[in-house]
């Protein structure tokens, strides 16, 4: 059974219907009610533990050697060889943008071949219809979730339905907007695990996208994965946290952990991720299984065109290069985000993916993206049939 939606500035959420629950930030309007200093957040703030600080300038070591950053499909050839060799740049967030964002999108979710629905999301184009945000954010501001559960949905549906609340609660929201996600992601897992009526042995990956003006934060625990399109190249957003990825195993093994087969314990297919807590065991201790979410920032420049936020089920049949080719084609056609984000989860289905689906399709703009014009070169270059004979004689060595 398909699910879809598409709206013009409402909220959305996949599977039972997304609750709106305000939100009280003391202090939004007459001042920034962030505390000061350089302290991060951590388990130890809330219960004893501490995450650690996330280093934002790590080396991220890719998925597959054939595919780092980027992905170049070679059914895509829009962009002439000199800007091939900026494929997988991200814009940097001293970038000044003045182009006019507006924020629409599209959603669609299969179970596929599995038995069960356990994957949840929630798009909001328009916040403030959300929670109240105050007067003084900018804006537009727009929020969107992909959770990609596992032994059952109570981490994923929990998960979706208070991820937003525990940010815009925080004490750092809005000032310090990266504290206070990282703490929402470490908030949610404990309250979950307190929450008697659910199960708690249920997980979930958690991929988020908070857009406020033109910044826009990727938060990221697990293997959902987050794709800007770039005039037509795929930009990756977030890192797959595998068990076997070098930066998580190291993490992994330092923690006293174990990977079987490339499995957390032999177990778990993410080295991230809410919930498990018979995994995770005492919330007092550290555990290799971590909640805490990788973070990136950039500002959407005019050439940022539209965000691919989806599951593993997308991702482990399709590239993110192949991904954004369809999406910007399907686009230039019909300018509708949700029958995009159909493609995708049919081409996905189509080449047999071994689990559910979820695929959130966001667009920066009311316009459809533009025709990349290729330059042709005028200057044809030929060699005669007499000095095609005089080269082979030199190379010859005649």
């Amino acid at each position: 059974m398909w699910s879809t939606s598409n709206t013009n500035g409402s909220i959305r959420s996949h599977m039972t219907g997304f609750t709106c629950e305000a939100a009280t930030m003391s202090g939004v309007g007459g001042g920034c009610p962030c505390p000061r200093g350089n302290s991060e957040c951590s388990i130890e703030d809330l219960n004893g533990d501490t995450v650690g600080n996330l280093n934002q300038n790590a080396a991220k070591p890719p998925r597959d050697h054939s595919v780092m950053r980027h992905c170049i499909s070679s059914s895509w050839s829009a962009e002439t060889e000199s800007n091939m060799n900026i494929v997988g740049l991200k814009s940097s967030t001293e970038e000044k943008s003045n182009f006019s964002l507006v924020m629409r999108s599209g959603s669609c979710s299969d179970k596929g071949p599995k038995q069960y629905m356990e994957d949840e999301f929630i798009c909001a184009d328009i916040l403030s219809e959300c929670v109240d945000l105050g007067e003084d954010l900018p804006s537009p501001a727009a929020f969107y979730g992909v959770f990609d559960g596992h032994g059952g949905v109570d981490a994923a549906s929990f998960a979706r339905k208070n991820i937003l609340k525990f940010i815009v609660e925080d004490a750092h929201f809005p000032c310090g907007i990266k504290k206070a996600v990282k703490c929402a992601f470490v908030k949610a897992d404990l309250a979950f695990r307190d929450a008697s009526a659910l199960d708690s042995s249920s997980g979930t990956t958690a991929l988020i996208a908070l857009m406020l003006g033109s910044s826009m934060l990727i938060a990221n625990a697990g293997d959902s994965r987050a794709v800007l399109g770039k005039r037509g190249r795929a930009i990756e957003l977030s890192k797959d946290h595998k068990p076997n990825c070098t930066s998580e195993r190291l993490r992994i093994e330092k923690l006293g952990g174990v990977i079987y087969d490339g499995y957390l314990y032999g177990q778990l297919s993410v080295a991230r991720a809410l919930g498990d807590w018979h995994i995770k065991g005492s919330k007092g201790s550290k555990s290799p299984l971590s909640s805490e979410p990788e973070l990136e920032e950039i500002v959407l420049t005019e050439e940022d065109e539209f965000l691919i936020m989806g599951c593993d089920g997308l991702w482990d049949v399709m590239s993110s290069q192949c991904a954004v080719t369809m999406v910007r084609r399907e686009l230039m056609q019909h300018n509708d985000p949700t029958t995009c984000a159909k493609v995708l989860v049919a081409e996905a289905l189509q080449r047999n993916t071994c689990d559910n689906l979820t695929v959130v399709v966001v667009c920066f703009s009311k316009d459809p993206p533009s025709k990349i014009e290729i330059p042709r070169s005028y200057r044809r270059r030929s060699i005669s049939a007499e000095g095609l004979d005089l080269l082979k004689g030199v190379l010859n060595g005649r």
